[in-house]
């Protein structure tokens, strides 16, 4: 399908940049009600891998969906800011909805291991928008309406994945810290629906995260699709050249038919 032109947008400034934290979008032509995903790639809280980002997106535009892929900030992390880039990305799309001619209400995330724990973060840490604010992009709610994990790192505490947890929160973190960056202890009855998919013999990112995070989902009656794949390194992002777990598209691209466009 024929993409409009894309641009990254620099929401703090209202203005095109490259500056981070950005949003690049890749927009379908004349596909109002199509859902959008923001892609937001792993690597650790220390840097942002390609190969989760823009091919993710345009996985994504091939298969119908609107994407945008979020540049957000790595290591040095103050205050865990990364958590508000987060935020701020689904306000932004929603703001920009109008000219970008998609619905407001059908906005997504997808994210990848540390990027996971960021799409984890965001879709039970949120708000419905503050009309009074003086920053419209702030009226905006920052919950999303579904999330896509994938071999997503979700806990601070045990089974984390050290590098992620140190460049977000830093070394030695009291319990209570660790606990309010753990987002299987976040989850909610309005957090959104999610697929969330990983790997048995994953040597990086444990799958007791995902198997955390949907017993906890679970608990509170949020409907999920869990799919745990026998065999696949850490980092796989799309798997195209794995000869099982490359099924991960299929099956993701099913819920988001069944579950997600058509509601």
């Amino acid at each position: 399908m024929k993409l409009l032109e894309q641009n990254q947008i620099d929401w703090q400034n209202d203005s095109l940049s490259d500056e981070c934290p950005s949003l690049t979008p890749y927009l379908l032509e004349n596909k109002k009600d199509t859902p959008l995903i923001i892609v937001i790639p792993g690597g650790g809280y220390s840097h942002r891998a390609y190969h989760e980002g823009e091919p993710v997106a345009k996985w994504l535009n091939e298969n119908g969906f609107h994407a945008a892929v979020l540049r957000y900030r790595v290591a040095p992390i103050y205050n865990q800011e990364v958590i508000n880039d987060g935020q701020s990305a689904v306000r932004a799309v929603r703001y920009y909805s109008k000219a970008w001619g998609i619905e407001a209400d059908k906005v997504g995330v997808l994210g990848f291991s540390a990027g996971g724990h960021l799409a984890a973060m965001i879709s039970n840490s949120f708000d419905y928008g503050d009309k009074t604010h003086e920053n419209p992009l702030y009226h905006q709610s920052s919950r999303p309406d579904f999330h896509i994990l994938c071999y997503p790192v979700i806990s601070m505490g045990k089974h984390t994945h050290e590098g992620s947890r140190n460049n977000l929160i830093g070394e030695n973190p009291d319990e209570s810290v660790m606990a309010q960056y753990s987002a299987e202890k976040l989850v909610t009855e309005n957090t959104p629906p999610a697929f969330v998919w990983s790997t048995a013999n994953d040597a990086s990112v444990s799958v007791f995260n995902s198997l955390h995070y949907v017993q906890a989902l679970q608990q509170k009656n949020i409907a999920f699709d869990l799919h745990i794949y026998q065999d696949g390194r850490h980092g796989l992002g799309l798997a195209d050249e794995h000869p099982h777990t490359y099924m991960w598209k299929e099956v993701c691209l099913n819920w988001l038919n069944q579950y997600v466009k058509q509601n």
